[in-house]
């Protein structure tokens, strides 16, 4: 798969401050890429070097097979900022005829009642962006960020100002604009939105990528889980030896869950079969799937520089 964005060993100052040290990404060609980290980690110090709003002091970044900034990857380009304000005294259809022709296209009512119809702001246009909610303002930031349909759009914190309907509706037109070959770099604080929708992610912390991949990678844990019925502490004692012994680690009980990590693949049969052997009603077995928050978590927790 041909790469929509690439950095190698990207370094930036801010005087004796170091953003960023030597961050090294690639993001797939039509994918939703998620970029997760805590406050300060350089998410939008990154963000803004793939936009070209900042240079690097040292490595290299190629955003649609060129140079960030450039005129020809800027028309490719599709970018909503984390904090954006837009005149108060415009309208909404104002301003995206403003955005149109600032990227050299004819401000066509069809195309603002397309971009509208998008975000979910259909015959809003006519209205002023001071009347506005947090959340129709978001919406029309999105829409901005599709002017001229962009090969690769960067939405930095796009879902922050909506409503749970409102996150649903992006969610749909992220998924939407993936059927469509658009690249997406999202960066945002909602792990369960980013779990949702995104192909592969990073994680950077304090400068660093700690970790990169496809999510379904990320979110791996090597443990087994059985549902159990009732039995007897002496049953129950002897289980969780024998589930210790197979997996090598220290199994946990609760509420007739038995949870352990697992060293080898493939070791979910052999639990079933002691507990079989041992008389106990097994209704449920398989491997554990961690939510992003928590794989998120542990990421920051092991692997910080």
């Amino acid at each position: 798969m041909e790469c929509a964005i690439t950095c190698s060993e990207v370094v930036k100052h801010f005087g004796r401050t170091e953003a960023l040290k030597g961050v090294t990404l690639t993001v797939p060609e039509g994918s939703v890429f998620g970029f997760l980290g805590p406050n300060g980690a350089g998410k939008s110090t990154l963000l803004k070097i793939m936009v070209g709003l900042v240079r690097p002091n040292a490595g290299r970044v190629s955003v649609m097979g060129g140079k960030p900034g450039s005129p020809a990857v800027q028309a490719a380009v599709g970018y909503l900022a984390e904090q954006f304000r837009f005149p108060a005294w415009m309208t909404g259809d104002e301003l995206l005829s403003l955005h149109l022709r600032l990227a050299g296209l004819r401000p066509s009512a069809a195309e603002r009642n397309r971009l509208l119809r998008l975000v979910g702001l259909n015959g809003a246009g006519g209205r002023r962006i001071g009347g506005y909610s947090k959340g129709m303002q978001q919406r029309l930031g999105l829409a901005q960020s599709l002017v001229g349909r962009p090969r690769i759009v960067f939405l930095d914190e796009p879902t922050s100002a909506l409503d749970p309907l409102g996150r649903l509706d992006v969610r749909d037109l992220l998924l939407q604009l993936r059927t469509q070959g658009v690249t997406v770099f999202l960066n945002s604080h909602l792990l369960t939105e980013v779990e949702r929708v995104c192909d592969s992610a990073a994680v950077v912390n304090r400068g660093v990528v700690v970790a990169q991949g496809a999510l379904e990678t990320l979110l791996q844990r090597p443990s087994a889980q059985l549902r159990v019925g009732w039995l007897t502490e002496d049953t129950l004692a002897a289980l969780l030896k024998r589930v210790g012994d197979i997996a090598g680690n220290t199994p946990t009980h609760a509420d007739g869950l038995i949870t352990v990590a697992t060293s080898q693949p493939g070791q979910i049969p052999a639990l079933v079969q002691v507990a079989v052997e041992l008389g106990v009603p097994v209704y449920e077995a398989g491997p554990v799937r961690q939510t992003l928050e928590e794989a998120f978590v542990k990421l920051i927790r092991e692997r910080s520089p």
